[in-house]
């Protein structure tokens, strides 16, 4: 694994590994801290998209790991724009051990790695975001003891976080639904893909557009902001579409009573999810988004660090 660009990309042997170390970090933090493997090194951190977690859960990662991390804004870069992708990932090869890029476009994180010297991490694009779901399924497996079997049902857009929750959801064995209005399913070649996944770990993909039918047995339900960064001038359509596809507590009676739910945040309360299930018994949001460090962790710790 010399880049983490999608989960897509990973054997099923790579991801039980980042999970597992992710439980080993996670375990060796909470009991007095992690060894400093990374000392001396550097992670460069660059951001078209501001982030509230994906910077911190960065920035602490590399702290908690004896490096240290340096955050390139939109302006200071303008990535394509003032200067090549090319040029920008050669130019930093020669200055950090590790990049970071949160972008519009994935072709932009796959020309990071195609010309950088030192691993690239995709910290959110387009297509995918891997590390949330990394995070997420770090989660759902230490609260459901185990991923195989157990069903995922996505509620909202066909994004970026439900590509790659089809990705690491099939791989694992989980069976996973995603129930969008139509017109915002996932695109069909990301559900072909995953599917394959699927027939290969024996679990299902599914596509719905009704939610009170997709997530009945489900053991987790998860949803995202049904407009996200870049998409403001579809708001107010987007919100009338998705009217329908709340997670508020009669939607999450219909799953099983100890269903998780989850919620990559920022959360938009009272549109895609209410305050009653957000802050509800059956939240584990916040668990998540802690989980995002020990996850990404993982991912630096196994290509900067070697562990």
């Amino acid at each position: 694994m010399k880049h983490f660009l999608s989960i897509a990309a990973l054997t099923t042997d790579e991801l039980w590994g980042l999970l597992e170390l992710a439980r080993e970090l996670k375990a060796e933090w909470q009991a007095g801290g992690n060894e400093p493997i990374l000392q001396g090194k550097v992670l460069g951190m660059i951001f078209q998209k501001p982030s509230l977690r994906t910077r911190v859960s960065f920035e602490v990662g590399m702290q908690h790991l004896g490096g240290s991390a340096l955050y390139l804004s939109p302006n200071e870069i303008q990535l394509g724009k003032r200067e090549s992708v090319a040029d920008v990932a050669r130019v930093l090869s020669r200055y950090v051990q590790g990049i970071m890029a949160r972008v519009f476009a994935h072709r932009d994180v796959e020309q990071l790695a195609a010309y950088a010297g030192v691993p690239v991490i995709n910290g959110l694009s387009d297509y995918n975001h891997p590390c949330q779901a990394l995070g997420d399924l770090f989660t759902a497996w230490e609260k459901l003891d185990e991923l195989a079997g157990r069903k995922l049902v996505f509620v909202g857009d066909g994004n970026n976080v439900a590509n790659s929750l089809l990705f690491a959801c099939t791989k694992l064995g989980m069976d996973v639904t995603v129930v969008s209005p139509p017109g915002y399913e996932p695109h069909p070649g990301v559900v072909q893909l995953a599917g394959t996944f699927a027939f290969e770990s024996g679990s299902k993909v599914e596509i719905d557009n009704v939610p009170a039918r997709a997530v009945q047995d489900a053991d987790v339900i998860y949803t995202d902001v049904w407009a996200s960064m870049g998409q403001e001038a579809e708001a107010a359509e987007r919100k009338s579409r998705f009217a329908g596809f709340q997670v508020n507590e009669e939607l999450v009676a219909r799953a099983k009573p100890d269903v998780l739910v989850m919620h990559c945040l920022p959360a938009h309360r009272g549109e895609e999810i209410t305050d009653a299930v957000a802050d509800g018994p059956n939240s584990v949001l916040f668990d998540e988004a802690e989980n995002r460090l020990h996850a990404q962790k993982a991912i630096l710790a196994r290509l900067i660090g070697n562990r």
